[in-house]
């Protein structure tokens, strides 16, 4: 951010991601607790930061009633032991939730509103389904704003299907497949479960400890790929092993003023350069982190070719090869998602954002030769939202971007 204070990305963390539904290890569990457990391993893995000192926690969700309501961000900060005197608020931006609320405490912060924030989201889609008792206005449809169809996402897949015929199943198959072997790789490594936060739940067969993320396929081929239905048109090319599945859980992260970091001795994992989010037509959703990327590079200074590592959602296969095709970057390009994505790990929506930016921290800590990174989604109702960031333990000596 230009001209402002710096802001930097102290830590995140988030649950194991959960299967929504019945059959998921957290359909016992209530919304505002999987947010708390989350909020109080990210304050215990931070003693160093002292309570009072938060100026706000924004919370995202996208359905936000019953226990996923009630102004989650105050709910959560008062049941997680923060002070009483510190505030909070939710938001909704659908996807986007908590890259957007991360978006704006860091806006709070380079501008001398805040010294430090808590940051992020929740979705437990088992209990609260996109959507549900959700009203469109009529409007909408009977003077054609948006078609009827447009706000089932995966529809908008398949229009880019339609709209870009080289993105073709086949590519989306393949990087589904890549996706989910990507994220074992990364679990075989340890990668991962550092910044997993471990939770309880109960269940039928009784109590159980959530430590990994449930939805996993790491042994998917092509083959399984190929005969899978296509359950949002008739013979069509997005299935469930290209598509994020429906998911549970919670992200949390902390935000500060460089200085404010330097005072208190925390860490900074990013440095946030800048922000964009951008609309498209509501028919072709997954085009949203096109002009968002495009938008924040140009007010960051960069270009395309700058970003070293690029953590996507993959809210759909054919959703991401939109976005790398346009850029001219290869399906198999080792910058994108190099440890795989939503696909794999689930997409519990306003939560996903703070997903991506932990795990470009840690990335970061491994890469001193990568500069800057990328957290870009897309959102419902034609949006997309990009966070670019800078890696703090870059080497010029080692890398140029």
């Amino acid at each position: 951010m230009a001209g402002q204070r710096e802001v930097v990305f102290v830590d995140g963390v988030r649950t194991p991601f959960g299967r929504a539904g019945e059959k998921g290890m957290y359909w016992g569990t209530r919304a505002d607790d999987l947010a708390v457990k989350a909020l109080q391993g990210l304050l215990e893995r931070n003693p160093g930061l002292p309570l009072d000192r938060v100026d706000d926690v924004g919370i995202a969700a996208t359905t936000q009633q019953g226990d996923q309501g009630l102004t989650l961000g105050r709910t959560a900060a008062i049941l997680a032991g923060l002070p009483i005197s510190v505030p909070g608020f939710a938001l909704d931006r659908m996807c986007a939730g908590a890259m957007t609320t991360v978006a704006l405490t860091g806006s709070a912060i380079g501008a001398g509103h805040y010294d430090v924030a808590i940051a992020g989201g929740v979705e437990h889609m088992g209990r609260h389904p996109i959507g549900l008792d959700a009203d469109p206005n009529p409007r909408f449809v009977s003077e054609k704003i948006v078609s009827p169809d447009a706000l089932n996402m995966g529809v908008t897949a398949e229009r880019l299907h339609d709209r870009f015929p080289q993105l073709t199943k086949e590519r989306a198959d393949r990087f589904g497949m890549l996706s989910q072997h990507k994220v074992q790789a990364a679990y075989d490594r340890g990668d991962i479960q550092s910044d997993l936060v471990p939770v309880a739940f109960r269940s039928e067969a009784g109590w159980g400890l959530a430590t990994e993320d449930e939805g996993r396929r790491p042994n998917t081929t092509m083959d399984d790929l190929a005969g899978l239905k296509t359950p949002f048109r008739p013979h069509g090319r997005v299935t469930a092993g290209t598509s994020s599945p429906l998911t549970d859980g919670a992200t949390m992260s902390i935000l500060a003023g460089a200085d404010t970091a330097k005072e208190l001795g925390l860490s900074a994992k990013m440095r946030m350069v800048g922000f964009a989010f951008a609309g498209v037509p509501a028919e072709v959703m997954g085009l949203g982190p096109v002009p968002s990327t495009e938008k924040a590079l140009r007010r960051a200074g960069l270009e395309i070719d700058d970003i070293g590592i690029f953590e996507l959602n993959e809210a759909f296969a054919v959703q991401v090869l939109s976005f790398t095709d346009h850029f001219g970057i290869a399906d198999d390009d080792p910058r994108v998602n190099p440890w795989g994505g939503a696909i794999a790990f689930g997409h519990p929506l306003a939560a996903s954002g703070v997903r991506l930016m932990l795990q470009l921290a840690r990335q970061f800590e491994q890469r001193p030769d990568v500069r800057y990174g990328l957290t870009a989604m897309c959102v419902g109702l034609g949006q997309g939202g990009t966070v670019i960031w800078e890696n703090p333990h870059f080497d010029g000596k080692k890398g140029k971007k």
